[in-house]
């Protein structure tokens, strides 16, 4: 007998059936890969296991852990079960976490609940936990709470919940959305290890079909609520022989189509070299893995301008004094040794805190209609320097210009106009929404940031037509953002981001929370905007895909500074900085991960 085996089940809630007859079992030591779009059944299949459901659902068919009838028990039971031999990791760590209380306690209770340990002991192993998935006590003491730490942080200490009564099933549901590269990597191969130290089985729900293809023993495939394709992890990714299983995998590799309306600006003469071929002459067409200095130039030496580092200890062109004034005023975001303190922990009673320096001095340039990706660790300071640039945060030191105008000396009305022109796209989707107002309330909120207001009639066309550019219908404004996955919730906030046709956006992890097919429709709308409307961005993200599909360059950053910066495909293909080095190596990668099975298989 399996330790989980799902038949036939079935759930609806009030008259729409979600899940339609889902099969699907789990061994000891085995994980099972659980795939599929936004809103096909996945999260509420999990949910259902946990019995963790509305009031007014209801099931049919059968769901059996380790001997136990799921859907029968009674909730006393099920309480015991829960986090003892049944562990489960939410999507959104800050949902998931008590925000008053800090994370050793949070750790530490289910341990005291379920063994009866007494506080020493239960933060003793708490404090072994954290430090196993990465957060030693030196860096991470138990006293934080979740406010202070960033995503990726958070989503460990989930995971560190979960995993400290050493289920017998874990359910991990996105468990590596929040993290970056590096984590990811070290947290699913804690994951492989408890499953194999412990005989642990694992459901692991992804849309990451390489992390699937790296973790997975077999995979199921759902769409619509219904089992779409089932087998062994590398025959079914490898032959796609199910339609749906083969627009999953061809989504999950896909790379926009876009012509870059940025044009690198000249240098003055004396920094242009003889044989030096005008890269400002043409647009050039961007292709994954690709110099800049390829595709515009026939001379085997990049352009200075975008061969050169700079930000990493080298000046920028604008710096050195190399710019035309024409290029000059084409900067549309100029940083300028940006630094961001914040007040330490006393260490007794009578010291002093010591600062805590989040950002170290960081410049860089982005031009109007560039496309710039920000890439590092969890925790390195990138979320910190967006809030900067969004003036959300004053920087300790340094200046920020945007349209020529100094950001960090301005107050909130002053700031209107820039505000308009610079918008964002936060990294959790449902922490940045009321949950008491409805989507078309949400969409138009930066509406107000006009100079003449629209009237009714046109703020609803104007949020339909937003809703539609993201995958949307205009029939979702009515509704309230609890009704909606994870995915579409994102969708929601690059909705609202899009709204007021702005200059330049900045987007926090802006498909890390998407399916496959979703992120390439949004990616495919934030070419097009940027090509069509000249739209700059500043992509924040951990998932190196997503900086060569859509970016222009790249710039790493780590441990608050910059410490690597140049064209997306040099960067990505040749790192110069260990930082890169080890994103690039941790990256996951589909066709990797099954050349992998495939070699195992041999040998």
């Amino acid at each position: 007998m399996s330790l989980l085996e799902i038949e036939s089940l079935r759930l609806s809630i009030g008259n729409f059936e979600i899940l339609k007859g889902v099969d699907l079992h789990i061994d000891q030591g085995e994980v099972l890969g659980l795939v599929g779009e936004s809103g096909s059944g996945k999260s509420m299949t999990a949910l259902t296991l946990m019995r963790l459901l509305p009031e007014l659902a209801r099931t049919s068919g059968r769901v059996s852990f380790d001997g136990i009838d799921i859907l029968n028990t009674p909730e006393a039971a099920m309480n015991k079960l829960r986090g003892d031999d049944i562990g489960m990791v939410f999507q959104e760590p800050m949902t998931a976490l008590n925000p008053v209380k800090t994370i050793g306690e949070q750790v530490a209770e289910g341990i005291r609940w379920h063994t009866g340990a007494n506080r020493k002991d239960a933060e003793d192993r708490a404090r072994a936990m954290l430090d196993r998935v990465g957060l030693p006590e030196a860096k991470f003491p138990l006293t934080r709470y979740p406010h202070e730490l960033s995503g990726g942080q958070r989503q460990r200490v989930v995971i560190a919940i979960a995993c400290a009564l050493q289920p017998k099933l874990l359910v991990a549901d996105e468990p590596t959305t929040a993290l970056d590269v590096v984590l990811q990597a070290q947290i699913l191969e804690l994951l492989r290890d408890l499953v194999d130290e412990r005989r642990m089985g694992l459901l692991l729900i992804s849309h990451d079909l390489a992390v699937v293809a790296d973790m997975a023993d077999r995979v199921t495939i759902m769409r619509h609520g219904e089992v779409m394709d089932s087998g062994e992890t590398g025959r079914i990714l490898t032959e796609k022989a199910h339609p749906y299983t083969r627009q999953l995998a061809e989504a999950s590799t896909h790379v926009p189509e876009r012509v870059s309306r940025f044009i690198p600006p000249p240098l003055t003469p004396p920094h242009k070299g003889e044989g030096d071929v005008d890269v400002a002459a043409s647009p050039s067409t961007l292709k994954p893995g690709v110099d800049l200095g390829e595709t515009s130039s026939a001379s085997t030496s990049p352009s200075p301008l975008w061969g050169g580092v700079w930000g990493g200890g080298e000046a920028s062109p604008r710096d050195a004094g190399q710019m035309s004034g024409d290029a000059e005023s084409r900067f549309l975001l100029i940083v300028d040794g940006v630094t961001r303190d914040y007040a330490g922990r006393r260490r007794s009673l009578f010291s002093k805190p010591e600062p805590f320096r989040a950002v170290r001095s960081v410049s860089f340039d982005l031009y109007e209609g560039q496309s710039m990706a920000l890439v590092g660790r969890s925790g390195c300071g990138k979320s910190t320097l967006a809030r900067m640039i969004l003036a959300l945060d004053r920087p300790t030191s340094g200046s920020i210009r945007f349209g020529g105008e100094e950001l960090t000396t301005k107050s909130e009305a002053e700031l209107r106009p820039s505000r308009r022109n610079m918008q964002v796209v936060f990294q959790d989707p449902y922490g940045s929404f009321n949950p008491r107002h409805k989507v078309e309330r949400l969409v138009a909120e930066p509406l107000h940031l006009l100079e003449s207001q629209p009237s009714r009639s046109e703020r609803r066309e104007r949020v339909a037509q937003a809703l539609a550019e993201v995958g949307l219908s205009a029939a979702e404004m009515d509704r309230y953002p609890h009704e909606f996955s994870g995915g579409q919730r994102q969708r929601l906030s690059i909705a609202r981001a899009l709204i007021t046709r702005p200059k330049l956006i900045v987007a926090d992890e802006p498909v890390s929370a998407l399916d496959v097919s979703i992120r390439a429709q949004v990616l495919d709308l934030f070419a097009d905007l940027n090509q069509r409307l000249g739209v700059a961005y500043l992509f924040i993200t951990h998932d190196l895909a997503v900086a060569r599909a859509i970016t222009d360059q790249v710039m790493v950053m780590h441990e608050g500074e910059i410490v690597e910066r140049g064209d997306t495909g040099a960067v990505l293909d040749d790192p110069q900085s260990e930082a890169g080095r080890m994103l690039v190596a941790a990256s996951p990668d589909l066709d990797r991960a099954l050349a992998r099975r495939r070699a195992a298989v041999r040998v």
